[in-house]
């Protein structure tokens, strides 16, 4: 009887062993996985707690939120950044051209200057200190944005409202459910109408906008808006960088409109990001991510 028991535990124990070898190598893996992602910058990993103890299970969730709380804040510090260098940048380059324009443009009526060879010098000096007047001036609305003013916003009215001013894409918005959230329509309007010039810029004929509901890692319900283009790709080099004010692969653009849809959805709570994947049938994806406080009916999952 004993011998028998005592191959039983010793059967037991092996497979325990087995086991626990196998737990702790996959213990490893995410460990692993996590530090990879956070070397290279990618704070919204989300590891499966499928297969843990409840211990591991609290541990690698407290973990999944951790991140994503990470990324937020990257992103706001990074806008909050971005905010303070542009009010330096716009009040030291508009303290040096207003006098350039101003003493440039006197000069200008003076009789000794006019129908002189120092004539069109001047006037291309006066002209290109107004140019830069009115570029920097362009990048003030980054940094004098007004508070929210919320509002409960049906999603998909605003949606057929925004599309019905683009009659010359193809348009599916089969996927954007009916919610209401609390937010200001202004700025969310302002941010969509940015997303689609730009991939009406970029040739596109073609266009999704899906609404669902999600649940982000502290347990909050959020409403996640993507916009998908056919229009030409964002070259993967560049990808890490169209949200920085002042870049743009345009030869006529400013560099304004996704650094001010960026900062716009953080003044809503919210966050906008260009996903690594698009969705079936289209080359770019942009996903928008907006607390939900009221919903109309309870918004589907």
């Amino acid at each position: 009887m004993y011998p028998i028991i005592i191959i039983i535990i010793a059967i037991l124990l092996i497979v325990f062993l087995i086991w626990l070898a196998y737990h702790q190598k996959t213990l490893k893996q995410r460990a692993y996985l996590m530090k990879e992602a956070i070397r290279n910058k990618d704070f919204m990993f989300r590891i499966s707690t499928k297969g843990l103890l409840p211990g591991e299970r609290a541990l690698q969730q407290a973990l999944n939120e951790m991140g994503e709380t990470m990324a937020d804040n990257i992103k706001k510090n990074e806008v909050e950044a971005w905010e303070r260098l542009m009010r330096v940048l716009t009040h030291e380059i508009m303290n040096a051209t207003a006098p350039i324009s101003s003493i440039s443009q006197a000069m200008l009526s003076r009789d000794d200057v006019r129908n002189t060879p120092l004539e069109d010098g001047i006037r291309a000096i006066n002209a290109t200190a107004n140019h830069l007047n009115v570029f920097v001036d362009s990048y003030r609305k980054l940094t004098q944005l007004q508070n929210p003013v919320m509002e409960t916003v049906t999603v998909k009215d605003m949606v057929a409202e925004i599309i019905a001013l683009y009659p010359e894409i193809a348009w599916d918005t089969n996927d954007v459910i009916e919610c209401d959230i609390y937010t200001d329509s202004s700025m969310l309007r302002q941010v969509l109408i940015n997303l689609i010039k730009n991939a009406v810029e970029a040739k596109a004929d073609k266009m999704a906008i899906e609404a669902k509901s999600i649940e982000s890692a502290d347990g909050n319900r959020h409403l996640a808006i993507c916009v998908s283009n056919n229009g030409t790709p964002i070259p993967p080099e560049v990808a890490s960088t169209i949200f920085v004010p002042f870049f743009t692969t345009k030869s006529s653009g400013t560099g304004i409109g996704l650094s001010l849809s960026r900062q716009l959805m953080s003044k809503l709570g919210g966050s906008i990001e260009l996903l690594d994947y698009s969705r079936t049938s289209y080359i770019t994806t942009f996903r928008l991510q907006l607390p939900v406080a009221v919903n109309r009916p309870q918004v589907g999952h």
